[in-house]
């Protein structure tokens, strides 16, 4: 499938400002492969494609995550802010016939991040922090970050992530947790 038709894809999917938010995140994804030496097409592929079930209803993204064969974990089931980059990574794979393993953890692990993350995984997850359109606190500092080095971005994102998550009492992910320990010891060692 070519560019335009994933942007004709997510069109259909989705409203005007998540629409401009995947737009962006795909242009600032292509941005970071050309700055980290990634695949360039890749990067706009999972970045145009990151948030492709956001705006379908909690029991469909249940049902495409179930047709995909994933089993949610307990701080998934209960955190329905999550579900959207496992269905997404279902659905691309299912519906749309992507094989790349590469694009597909891209989708899956934008919202958490991983231990073990690849290149494209990295620059998705933070094209999303760092896309034109988003303006909370912090957001310039995050760019910043990410024009000097991914993995100072993705401590920063972190952090920010955690210390949200845990002012607000909500359920870390482990792969959040699994994420932030890799990058603090990758530092000290």
């Amino acid at each position: 499938m070519r560019e335009p038709d994933y942007r004709q894809i997510i069109r259909e999917k989705m409203g005007d400002y998540r629409f401009t938010h995947s737009c962006n995140v795909a242009k600032e994804a292509v941005l970071l492969a050309k700055l980290y030496g990634g695949d360039e097409h890749k990067a706009y592929v999972a970045g145009i494609l990151h948030d492709i079930t956001k705006e379908i209803d909690g029991q469909e993204q249940l049902q495409i995550i179930q047709d995909g064969g994933i089993i949610l974990d307990s701080v998934q089931k209960n955190a329905p802010k999550l579900w959207h980059a496992v269905s997404g990574s279902a659905y691309v794979r299912l519906y749309l016939g992507i094989e790349d393993s590469d694009i597909i953890n891209a989708v899956r692990y934008h919202t958490t991040g991983r231990a073990g993350m690849s290149l494209l995984e990295k620059i998705i997850y933070i094209a999303d922090y760092t896309s034109a359109e988003r303006s909370y606190n912090g957001a310039d500092t995050m760019r910043e970050k990410s024009r000097r080095s991914l993995e100072e971005a993705m401590l920063f994102s972190c952090q920010f992530t955690l210390q949200k998550l845990s002012s607000q009492a909500a359920a870390i992910h482990p792969d959040q947790l699994a994420c932030y320990n890799e990058i603090v010891l990758n530092q000290k060692g």
